[in-house]
């Protein structure tokens, strides 16, 4: 089992996109999929038609009180922790329990027989749930946009990476995956440029806007199972091969 968590403290790079949309690749390829939605707004549980008003549905008693993790909600094949506004009260009750932010770890250990991929949906913060996120990972999955507030992001994310390996040294960067990209403008593209010069691994770009997207969301699904015809599949298949190569996952899933 691999834990991957889809980091970026800015808003707007892509990862509950990604998180969903890779996620429901992977799982057409055989493998098992959970998802965790650690965001208060719940975008990945609403973008997949999914919602809660009780806090034992979320992460939030495993965290606060060492409970195990609940059971996931089935979402499209794949299962998902949902989160919900009141889980942000997570954010206050973190300091004052010992070990909490190691608590998501520790017990996503104990599925290891059950999944062979969790990806988790990060907040878009440096508070106590991005910590809880990034603890859980075995290596972080970063959306960088094609902008100059993609570039000066990663120095935050840089800062949070030394923060974090004060606790887990061995944790790192699986991939770098450049988002919001428009081909069309000469500063994504330089941007572009930018990012594979300064960073590694790096994904093919994506666009992560446009109408499908939209509408996708809208539909509560999958970009492939919305518009199974739309380039945007093709983007999400080539950047699943990508990532599979990059983290390890396992071998014979890749895209043929």
């Amino acid at each position: 089992m691999r834990v991957l968590t889809f980091f970026n403290h800015s808003g707007g790079a892509g990862k509950t996109s990604l998180t969903r949309d890779i996620g429901y690749e992977l799982s057409t390829r055989g493998l098992r999929v959970l998802l965790i939605d650690l965001d208060p707004q719940a975008n990945l549980s609403s973008a997949l038609g999914v919602s809660t008003t009780d806090l034992a549905d979320t992460v939030y008693r495993t965290v606060i009180e060492d409970e195990p993790l609940p059971t996931p909600v089935d979402a499209h094949g794949m299962g998902i922790i949902p989160s919900m506004i009141d889980l942000a009260m997570a954010e206050a009750q973190m300091p004052g329990v010992v070990g909490a932010e190691l608590a998501l770890r520790t017990h996503l250990q104990l599925l290891k027989s059950q999944q062979d991929v969790v990806l988790i949906d990060s907040p878009p913060s440096l508070g106590a749930l991005a910590v809880l996120a990034a603890l859980a990972a075995d290596q972080l999955i970063v959306p960088v946009p094609t902008k100059d507030k993609g570039i000066l992001g990663l120095r935050g994310v840089q800062r949070a990476l030394r923060m974090y390996r004060r606790l887990r040294p061995d944790l790192s960067i699986g991939l770098y995956i450049p988002t919001m990209y428009d081909r069309r403008a000469l500063h994504d593209r330089e941007t572009l440029d930018t990012i594979r010069a300064q960073l590694s691994p790096v994904a093919s770009e994506m666009s992560l806007r446009g109408a499908v997207w939209n509408d996708s969301w809208r539909a509560q699904k999958p970009v492939r199972l919305f518009d199974p015809s739309s380039d945007v599949v093709t983007q999400v298949q080539r950047v699943t091969d990508e990532l599979i190569a990059a983290v390890g996952l396992p071998d014979g899933v890749t895209h043929g």
